[in-house]
């Protein structure tokens, strides 16, 4: 369907550091590990991917917006918040957000392509799930570990990835250059266990309402035909 200026979300973020000056605040967007907010350590012992399914990893800024998008999008078997893109292996949360890994947060896709085509994975990330024209920040949040990125796995999703982009500047969709790099997938690490499907078991957070249920709202509103009320959650995988 065509993209109408008017329909794009701009995804304005706020990031809540862990420091101690941050006190109740950070208590209560990030349970620490141990608490009953933690996410349960055997979500993430995925079962492999069948042999049907396709991979793709995206970064739009915070991971836990992009996540919920599409968790909620018919096609996709799962959606792990994660991290791409830099040097450093197996990075840790607050290591990402120091900027100095080179890793961006990021979210793996596995979805069936025969259910969603990887065009229309294109569409949702560029018109719902983030603003793909600002470099190295999603709204307030500043750094490279927010920047606009596809991490492909295959040369027909690295082909296919930048035509998208180069069909959307030539039909000026956005009001500024799109910023978006594409590249090779080289590794995805998965990030911590609390980070996992946050939006979904955290509906009453005051994040979340701001900036991750107006994607979910938009992803129902302009393409009802591959919106799912149930999320597919990374909670249900297990080996």
């Amino acid at each position: 369907m065509p993209f109408r200026l008017s329909e794009i979300t701009t995804s304005a973020r706020i990031r809540v550091l862990f420091a101690s000056a941050l006190g109740v605040m950070a208590a209560l967007l990030f349970p620490a590990p141990g608490s009953a907010g933690e996410y349960p350590a055997d979500g993430l012992r995925a079962k492999a991917a069948p042999a049907n399914a396709a991979r793709v990893v995206f970064a739009g800024g915070c991971f836990w917006g992009v996540q919920a998008v599409f968790e909620h999008t018919k096609g996709v078997l799962s959606a792990v918040s994660g991290y791409a893109g830099g040097s450093v292996p197996n990075p840790a949360y607050e290591e990402v957000s120091s900027g100095t890994t080179g890793h961006a947060e990021a979210v793996e896709v596995t979805y069936y392509p025969n259910e969603i085509s990887f065009d229309r994975l294109l569409e949702i990330f560029f018109k719902v799930a983030h603003d793909p024209t600002e470099l190295n920040r999603q709204g307030p949040d500043e750094g490279s570990q927010y920047r606009s990125a596809i991490f492909t796995t295959s040369p027909a999703q690295q082909l296919q990835a930048k035509e998208f982009i180069a069909g959307l500047e030539e039909a000026r969709i956005f009001h500024a250059p799109i910023v978006t790099n594409v590249e090779p997938l080289k590794a995805f690490y998965r990030a911590e266990a609390y980070h996992q499907d946050y939006a979904a078991r955290h509906p009453g957070n005051i994040y979340i309402l701001a900036y991750d249920r107006p994607k979910i709202a938009n992803l129902k509103r302009l393409y009802p035909d591959v919106y799912r009320d149930e999320p597919a959650l990374v909670a249900r995988l297990r080996e």
